[in-house]
């Protein structure tokens, strides 16, 4: 990832925000970009001198859009705007949440359309540069006029008012962080209220993150289902690639070849490769999980398309045009966005589920071919690991839960000025718990399996997974007696979210697709 991100004309990459959002990376702005927003300012000041009304330059806001604002109370007007919608409530939202959605805002700032000042700008850049992240609530955003709370709580603190997490991680107040970064507060100007908040750049920067890491617990799954196939002795044959090339869905072939390849040379698959075995179809958690897992991956490529598209989009409303017009539009209405951080809560639940009936395969004497009940150490005197599964099901039923559309509620506001609303806000915060719970269900099936295959000494598994099982057995102890479990789970949950589990297989296999 960059060190450092030019923001141009032309918008953000994913990986641009990723840097900025997780890595720190340092932002500035291109010189066309300055140019763009000087000239679009010019604009918006000729306007502003004018007595004809222009909605958000001399005109109030939503429903009270039709009153009229004499120029003396302009510039109140954008302080009050902010101030009063910055009326967040709840949880504080996660710093690197924060400044992907600040440098969306920036990047709509950069096309030269919102007609802010290059002040403005440039304070958003500072706040990034200095780690200066403003206090976000929880709710606050019903998705559409754009994500008005917590872009209000980031435009609250360029004017150098509310509270912000500084470069050490505490909560100041803005003033203080301001005076230490030498950053002077904003004097907002007619229409930058409006420019600050109108947008999806929330529940859009949440989506690019969410992407990123889906991606990389997709290729973790792959990892822990293969180990699955070995524990449960299933067979490799359904994964060769003449099969997937009959259903060419390009996720399904992705997983099918990695799972292929993670099983290539594995003792314990080779075990029973003969004609004295006798099963004819492994169950459908282990046969059919190319196409659960590969249907995931098509949700995430056409989510990241949908990313691309508006990562490149001007969501700003009203757009000041290069003709000097100022035009209303819906453009920051969050349905798309919406839509596919919805889409994603319902394939990682159902990747999820499959990998829950693949552990609870392996801890059934009746259905794992030779393994203990639940893996004990000593089944009666130990539960082994029967209550882990326990803890993988509760977080499967709640990503089940999860994965109810937020898209499809609307709740109208503003005295019915908006009468419809996306929730995309809110879908994209409940798919971040989802993707907490779903490398949770990942980590707890990794702990199952490689204590299956432990458990099929002195068969091992594949060079591949074999590099699985080692990586956890750094913070993880194999089969035993009973212990406090809890501490395990974390540490497994640590290691996939990390990816050190991912990477030290991919040392020994190559990268996954």
């Amino acid at each position: 990832m960059p060190a450092e991100v030019i923001i141009g004309i032309d918008g953000l990459s994913q990986e641009s925000l990723l840097a900025i959002a997780r890595k720190g990376a340092k932002v500035s702005i291109s010189s066309d970009a300055a140019s763009a927003i000087n000239k679009s300012r010019a604009i918006v000041d000729s306007l502003a001198a004018s007595e004809i009304p222009v909605y958000g330059i001399s005109t109030g806001f939503g429903a009270l859009a039709r009153k009229f604002i004499d120029a003396d109370k302009r510039v109140q007007l954008q302080k009050s705007l902010i101030r009063s919608h910055a009326a967040g409530s709840g949880e504080i939202v996660e710093v690197e949440v924060v400044r992907a959605m600040m440098a969306v805002r920036l990047a709509t700032m950069c096309r030269g359309l919102s007609g802010v000042q290059l002040r403005t700008a440039e304070t958003y850049a500072a706040m990034l540069n200095s780690n200066i992240t403003p206090v976000v609530r929880e709710y606050g955003s019903l998705g559409c006029s754009g994500d008005l709370a917590p872009l209000s709580a980031c435009a609250l603190a360029a004017m150098g008012e509310g509270e912000v997490i500084n470069s050490q991680g505490k909560i100041v107040a803005t003033e203080i962080a301001f005076k230490e970064h030498a950053i002077l507060p904003v004097e907002l100007s007619s229409k930058e209220g409006l420019a600050l908040i109108n947008g999806t750049d929330g529940m859009l920067g949440q989506l690019v993150l969410a992407l990123h890491d889906i991606s990389n617990l997709l290729k973790t799954l792959d990892i822990t289902t293969s180990l699955s196939v070995e524990a449960l002795l299933g067979t490799d044959k359904v994964f060769q690639k003449h099969l997937h090339d009959l259903r060419p869905q390009v996720g399904q072939g992705k997983s099918a070849a990695n799972i292929a390849k993670l099983l290539s040379d594995s003792p314990l698959v080779k075990s029973h490769a003969g004609k004295e075995d006798g099963r004819v179809q492994d169950a459908y958690s282990l046969r059919c999980a190319p196409q659960v897992a590969g249907a995931a991956r098509d949700t995430v490529a056409h989510a990241s398309r949908v990313a691309d598209l508006e990562l490149q989009s001007i969501i700003d409303n009203p757009i000041v045009l290069t003709n000097g017009e100022i035009s209303s539009n819906g453009n920051f209405h969050g349905a798309p966005v919406a839509y596919v951080l919805d889409f994603l809560a319902i394939a990682i639940a159902d990747a999820a589920s499959m990998s829950e009936r693949r552990s609870d395969r392996a801890l059934d004497e009746h259905r794992s071919f030779g393994l203990p009940p639940f893996l004990a150490h000593d089944a009666g005197v130990d539960s082994g690991m029967m209550i882990a599964q326990y803890t993988q099901a509760g977080l499967v039923s709640e990503m089940k839960r999860l994965a109810v559309p937020a898209s499809v509620d609307s709740i109208p506001s503003s005295a019915m000025q908006e009468d419809h609303v996306s929730m995309g806000w809110h879908a994209a915060r409940k798919l971040r718990r989802s993707i907490d719970a779903f490398a949770r269900v990942i980590a707890i099936e990794l702990m199952i399996a490689a204590r299956a295959v432990d458990m099929r000494a002195p068969l091992t598994a594949s060079p591949a997974t074999d590099a699985a099982i080692k990586k956890l057995r750094t913070k993880v102890a194999g089969p035993d007696s009973d212990r406090w479990l809890s501490p395990e789970i974390e540490n497994s949950v640590l290691l996939v979210k990390s990816n050190e589990i991912l990477q030290s297989v991919e040392k020994v296999a190559g990268k996954l697709l």
